[in-house]
């Protein structure tokens, strides 16, 4: 099994959701997160205090799933997610050792 992490722009969630879901994938979750990138950092001043408007606002997907099923999402979020500009995101890929369902105690793929 394989933990695949993607950091897209928020605007594109919407597409790369309904793209995941017309291949099948209708579980994974997401949050809104933000960081630093190769962007430059812009700051300003307000009322005497220096604010750093160099953080992204990105959202996070976290998907798990078989081993065979990695290049079809991979390929899928990139098709979805890419405008070829700065910031478009990350996608990392790492093995999950095990996964149990709570409910029942499956185990592995079928816990998936």
């Amino acid at each position: 099994m394989k933990k695949i992490e993607a950091i897209i722009r928020t605007s594109h969630f919407p597409l790369v959701k309904e793209s995941l879901h017309k291949c099948g994938i209708d579980f994974f979750t997401f949050e809104d997160v933000k960081g630093v990138g190769n962007q430059k950092t812009e700051k300003t001043v307000y009322r005497g205090h220096e604010y750093d408007l160099g953080s992204i606002a990105r959202t996070k997907l976290t998907i798990v799933t078989v081993d065979n099923k990695v290049d079809e999402i991979v390929r899928v979020i990139l098709g979805s997610a890419r405008t070829g500009e700065i910031g478009d995101g990350k996608i990392f890929i790492s093995t999950i050792e095990e996964a149990i369902r709570i409910r029942s105690g499956e185990r592995d793929a079928s816990a998936l």
